[in-house]
């Protein structure tokens, strides 16, 4: 079977389209968000000014400023990840001013249940696919996704329990704004934990499925070799344009 060919600056865009339909289809369900997205989510309700890709701006920059602390430095090539989080919230908003998906005209779960959990299921694949197309590119994710990336590679963590410790400081972050916002549970729900539960299943899945049919690979591959996390060289090249001189 002959692979379909695709740049990698395009698989980048199709992730981010697809990812932030995936949200706004799982928002108007209204069985739980993602423990990811769920503070976001809660601060834009809250404030009723923030949009909630507004939100993700706020919240995203945040844990960027975290990571860069975390990280113990700051490249200029990082800042790429919180680009991806502005196309993201801009694109979430978008697809949230589609009636079916926006809470003003349709209230979140007012819809058939039918519908709701078509709308639950499409989403949760959708979410899964587009992160499995995320792994595939050389160009950052959403800094949620960077931040498990990047601190696991400098300190030597396994990502897959970084990546759990990091989804349950997420959860506990959206469960402590939930009910310092509303007393309540907002935003969280059995959906919640159904994604937490087979998320990373259906990523790998669909890793394997892009593999055996799209053959990915970047059209500016002199500028992919910035974005390597595990190559300090290119980057010190990326920040430096006589590397020579650049003391460790």
């Amino acid at each position: 079977m002959k692979k379909l060919s695709l740049s990698g600056e395009a698989v980048y865009l199709i992730a981010i389209c697809l990812l932030s339909l995936a949200v706004a289809m799982i928002s108007a369900a209204n069985f739980g968000l993602s423990m990811i997205v769920a503070p976001a989510y809660l601060v834009s309700v809250k404030t009723g000014v923030l949009t909630f890709g507004q939100a993700e701006y706020v919240v995203q920059l945040i844990l960027f400023a975290v990571f860069c602390v975390v990280m113990k430095k700051f490249k200029l090539v990082y800042v790429s990840s919180f680009v991806t989080c502005l196309i993201y919230g801009a694109a979430l908003d978008l697809w949230r001013l589609i009636p079916a998906f926006n809470p003003d005209i349709t209230p979140p779960g007012s819809m058939a249940t039918w519908l709701r959990i078509t709308y639950f299921i499409v989403g949760v694949l959708l979410t899964s696919f587009s992160i499995a197309l995320f792994y595939k590119t050389y160009l950052y994710p959403q800094v949620y996704d960077f931040f498990v990336k990047g601190v696991s590679a400098k300190y030597g963590f396994k990502i897959a329990k970084f990546k759990t410790i990091f989804d349950l400081c997420c959860l506990a972050a959206g469960v402590a704004l939930s009910f310092a916002f509303f007393g309540e549970l907002r935003g969280i729900g059995a959906g919640t934990f159904v994604m937490a539960a087979i998320n990373g299943f259906l990523i790998g899945c669909f890793g394997k499925l892009i593999d055996k049919t799209l053959e990915i690979t970047p059209r500016l591959k002199k500028f992919a070799g910035y974005f390597d996390l595990t190559n300090p060289k290119k980057e010190n090249a990326a920040e430096e344009p006589n590397s020579e001189s650049h003391i460790e």
